[in-house]
């Protein structure tokens, strides 16, 4: 057997192991998945209207795109994280007033 192809694939894996935790962000993915399914749960209940979930929906894709952008030189520091949360919670603001504004989908 010969031990230069798996020393070769071990150091590969080790290389590239903390790249991939780097680009990993469970917090915001969780946050974007549970935004995602506020607006599904909106649009079921008829809270929000097609207008304001198209809306909606459009912020929630910029913020991935802008996560996407952030990510592509195989990390996300500190401050890209912090940006993101802030337009997380803006983003969860929105969802939250145009749920409540009393508009009904009929």
């Amino acid at each position: 057997m010969n031990i230069r192809p798996c020393l070769v694939s071990l150091l590969m894996v080790a290389i590239a192991l903390p790249a991939f935790a780097q680009t990993q962000s469970p917090g915001v993915d969780r946050r974007e998945q549970r935004q995602q399914q506020r607006i599904q749960q909106g649009i079921q209940s008829g809270q929000l209207t097609p207008k304001e979930a198209a809306r909606l929906e459009q912020e929630q894709a910029r913020i991935r795109d802008e996560e996407a952008a952030m990510k592509a030189d195989g990390k996300l520091d500190a401050a890209e994280r912090k940006k993101l949360q802030r337009d997380l919670n803006r983003s969860s603001r929105h969802i939250a007033k145009e749920k409540h504004d009393r508009q009904k989908d009929r």
